[in-house]
């Protein structure tokens, strides 16, 4: 897909690599400011992940360097819809977490104990009360999580809701253009070099989700980032359960603005092995092992796509971004046949239901799952917004709008410190 615009500017003051989210709250908040920025996608917008999550908008369960951006970025999504005259389905109808076992629960209670701190309304269900939440059910469970002031939005419409407010702000956005890396003066950022030819400037934002670490290892910048694949499924129009978001280590769903359901299996992901979990096994080990009851190893073609892909290339030659438009996995079949008998078998009232489509998204993940915002010491200029692991969407405005604030030099709302790229040196 080649974008239609005439000739890229030859100067901008910040130019944003990656249409996703996290890219394009970034460039909103840029423009809103008066900041020229361009942003350029490879293919289209929100043509990976940020389409393909399940549109939760959460704060709880959040890490808690992550906890004061979140909170933000909720603000900025209860007022988004009437600040842009656009819909992005955005609901504020809690987010409900199930535990059927012992060591749930006392995670959900540790939880518990640090929304306290940020007086979130965040409070735990009785095994009676999480019934009477979901009083059709044939689940058992020993509690629950909640948080009523946590949200959904549809991933699918506020990508490109975002992206046409900015427009309107002043913000150039180009689809089907890749940035194929930095052109550098004296080690510092001058402008970037793209297929379509160099934009000259002094500010590059590098928020390209499971590209990231293939753009920065060009330019001998270590980022470690492996992926995982999240496969999801949408169903037709479905019986309301509840409005909630809810999740288990079975099933995970939401309602959806067409009446239907979003849902993905709540305790199994896969990650497909390639080059990098050789490179960052060390940095990912403790993750790994955290994580080892719900992470399925796979080896497939992806370990001979990224052996064969080029770490470094001649930036009149086209790159890695050009030849894969799209990162498009196929969504795991069987994981998803479980994660729909598991809602059936759950909610009888849904054994009609018609899955409508399904897919899957590549998940950029970093060692502790916390995301990396800032600068990049050893290029100035250069700044990263990546490694979001799972949690990108929900924190994508706030975690925007601080990519935003540190790539212009501006105040910044909340503490940037614990994403900061060097606590992986």
């Amino acid at each position: 897909m080649k974008d239609q615009a005439p000739k890229l500017p030859d100067r901008v003051a910040v130019v944003v690599v990656g249409g996703g989210i996290i890219g394009v709250s970034a460039a909103y908040f840029l423009a809103k400011r008066g900041v020229p920025v361009l942003l350029l996608e490879k293919g289209r917008l929100a043509g990976e992940q940020s389409s393909r999550n399940w549109g939760f908008v959460r704060q709880q369960g959040r890490d808690p360097a992550e906890l004061p951006t979140i909170i933000e970025s909720l603000r900025i999504w209860r007022g988004l819809e009437a600040e842009i005259g656009e819909s992005v389905g955005f609901k504020q109808a809690g987010v409900l977490y199930l535990a059927e076992s012992e060591e749930t629960e006392h995670r959900f209670a540790t939880w518990l104990d640090l929304a306290r701190q940020y007086q979130l309304d965040t409070r735990m269900l009785s095994a009676e009360e999480a019934r009477a939440a979901l009083p059709e059910t044939t689940g058992r469970w020993r509690s629950a999580l909640t948080t009523p002031s946590d949200a959904r939005a549809e991933p699918s419409m506020a990508v490109p809701a975002l992206a046409r407010a900015a427009r309107r702000l002043g913000a150039d956005i180009r689809e089907g253009c890749a940035v194929r890396g930095l052109d550098l003066a004296g080690g510092q950022v001058a402008g970037v070099l793209t297929e379509a030819g160099r934009v000259a400037c002094d500010t590059v934002l590098v928020a390209a989700g499971a590209w990231s670490g293939v753009f920065c290892a060009r330019h001998g910048i270590p980022l470690p980032q492996l992926k995982v694949r999240g496969s999801v499924f949408r169903t037709g129009p479905a019986p309301l359960i509840t409005d909630r978001a809810v999740w288990s280590m079975e099933v995970a769903f939401r309602r959806r603005a067409d009446g239907g359901y979003t849902v993905a299996h709540g305790g199994v992901t896969d990650h497909p092995v390639t080059p990098a979990t050789f490179r960052y096994m060390r940095r990912f080990w403790p993750s790994f092992r955290a994580e080892r009851k719900r992470l399925q190893i796979r080896l497939d073609r992806r370990f001979w796509d990224e052996l064969t892909m080029p770490r470094r290339w001649a930036m009149d030659r086209e790159s890695p971004f050009e030849s894969v438009r799209t990162l498009d996995p196929a969504p795991n079949g069987k994981v998803l046949a479980q994660a729909r008998a598991n809602l059936v078998r759950l909610f009888p009232q849904l054994k009609d239901i018609t899955i409508a489509e399904q897919w899957a998204g590549m998940i950029d993940v970093t060692p502790d799952a916390v995301p990396v915002i800032g600068p990049v010491a050893q290029r100035p200029g250069l700044y990263v917004a990546t490694g979001f692991s799972g949690h990108g969407f929900g924190i994508g405005p706030g975690a925007g709008k601080l990519a935003a604030d540190l790539a212009s030099g501006s105040p910044t709302t909340v503490d940037p410190s614990p994403f900061r790229l060097e606590r992986f040196a």
